[in-house]
């Protein structure tokens, strides 16, 4: 069982399970799902009153913190006991190819152990794609008001504009980190 578990879901199980989300977000009362808002209740929950931005009452969305949790949950288990030794399976030749000239070599586990991990944070690449990269991504997603997932999730399938703008700018980073940035940090490192 567990070695069935360990292997990608098919699309035709995730996306459905994905989709779902809004519906049951609209039966709850709730319009918004994404992280950062979740973080953002945290700083409510545990600095009250301390700064303007967090001054609301964060108990009505019980629900997120039990998704941080659950999210939380979830990856400590893929990562223990459904963790699979063999190398990431589905990346394309020319992928592999371009990420082995950059000095990507390690392909086991979810995410390459060259900069995310405790001794690749100490290197100038690891230091750049996971602090300098978190913040800009925990800034982007606050000046967007919603990160990745509320917009493409739940901020598009109601018709928002500004989900529309926001999911765009979200590609277009990610094309511009992944063609020009990611080359250079690691040929810088």
């Amino acid at each position: 069982m567990i070695e069935t578990l360990s292997q990608p879901w098919p699309w035709w199980v995730a996306g459905p399970l994905i989709g779902l989300i809004v519906p049951v977000l609209l039966l709850i009362g709730s319009k918004q799902f994404g992280l950062s808002t979740s973080f953002r209740q945290i700083c409510a929950a545990t600095a009250p009153g301390q700064i303007e931005y967090f001054r609301y009452d964060w108990k009505r969305g019980m629900w997120r913190l039990a998704l941080i949790l659950g999210i939380i949950g979830g990856a400590a288990i893929g990562a223990t006991w459904l963790a699979s030794p063999d190398p990431v399976i589905g990346i394309s030749e020319a992928t592999n190819s371009d990420l082995v000239a950059l000095g990507i070599t390690d392909f086991r586990g979810m995410v390459p152990s060259e900069f995310i991990s405790w001794s690749g944070l100490l290197t100038l690449p690891g230091f750049v794609m996971v602090v300098v990269g978190g913040f800009f991504v925990g800034f982007g997603a606050r000046y967007a008001d919603g990160c990745t997932s509320g917009h493409a999730i739940s901020g598009l399938s109601t018709f928002q504009f500004s989900s529309l703008i926001a999911v765009l700018g979200f590609f277009a980073g990610g094309l511009v980190a992944t063609h020009l940035l990611l080359p250079l940090v690691f040929r810088a490192g």
